[in-house]
C-alpha cells in the first residue's frame, strides 16, 4: 500500500510540472547509467561479490532559483546483477527492476563558475518493483517490491549535462532463501549499490 501511495504521488508531481514553472526551474530529460549492486546478507555462510549492472530512463528536476533547493524525480528501468555463494554453490541472480529515486537536492552556488560548473548534494527515498521472475529456483526468491535510501553529490555542466553517484542503502529485503535445511531458511539479503549517471536536461 505504502509503494502504491509513493507512485501515486510521484506521478502527480510530474503531471503537475507546468504549475510550478511560474516559481521554479523545470527540466527533463533522459539519463543513463552503471550500477554496482551487492546483496547484504543477515548471515555470514554467504559470501557475494560486486557486480555491474545498467540504468536506463527519464528524470525530471525542479530547483527554486536563488535558494538552490529543489529535488528531482526518475523513472528507470534497472538491471542489478548479483553473484554469491551459497551452501557451497555459485549462485547468479540478475534481477530487473523499475525504479522511483525522489531526491532532495541542494544546488551549491560558487562565484565565478556558477554559469559553468554546478556541484550539488542530494538525499531520498527510492522504490523498486521487481519486473523479473520472483522464483529463481527452489533455494530463493527475489521480493517484489524493494525500498530504499540513497545519499549522493553530483554536478551540472553547462545547465544541460547533469553527472552524479548515489549509494543506495537497501531498507527492505529484497530476497530471501527458501526451501532450505539445517534452520538455514531464515537467509535473506538487501540490496546495496552505486549508481552513477549521466543525464541531459532540457
Amino acid at each position: 500500500m505504502k509503494a502504491i501511495k509513493f507512485v501515486f504521488v510521484a506521478l502527480l508531481m510530474m503531471v503537475g510540472a507546468t504549475s510550478f514553472q511560474a516559481h521554479a526551474q523545470f527540466k527533463i530529460g533522459p539519463r543513463v547509467g552503471l550500477t554496482v549492486n551487492d546483496l547484504h546478507f543477515n548471515k555470514d555462510v554467504v559470501d557475494s561479490d560486486n557486480q555491474t549492472g545498467w540504468t536506463a530512463g527519464l528524470t525530471t528536476e525542479f530547483t527554486i532559483p536563488v535558494v538552490g533547493l529543489g529535488f528531482d524525480l526518475s523513472a528507470m528501468y534497472v538491471r542489478r546483477n548479483a553473484k554469491f555463494l551459497m551452501e557451497n554453490n555459485l549462485e547468479k541472480n540478475d534481477r530487473d527492476y523499475i525504479e522511483i529515486p525522489l531526491n532532495l537536492k541542494y544546488k551549491l552556488s560558487l562565484p565565478l563558475i556558477s554559469k559553468v560548473l554546478v556541484p550539488y548534494v542530494a538525499a531520498g527515498p527510492s522504490v523498486s518493483f521487481l519486473t523479473s521472475k520472483r522464483h529463481v529456483d527452489e533455494a530463493y526468491k527475489n521480493k517484489s517490491v524493494d525500498w530504499a535510501f540513497n545519499l549522493g553529490f553530483g554536478v551540472q555542466l553547462l545547465s544541460h549535462l547533469d553527472l552524479n553517484a548515489r549509494y543506495g542503502f537497501g531498507m527492505t529485503k529484497a530476497m530471501k532463501a527458501v526451501g532450505i535445511q539445517d534452520g538455514k531458511a531464515d537467509i535473506d539479503a538487501k540490496n546495496r549499490y552505486w549508481t552513477i549517471s549521466l543525464a541531459y536536461l532540457f
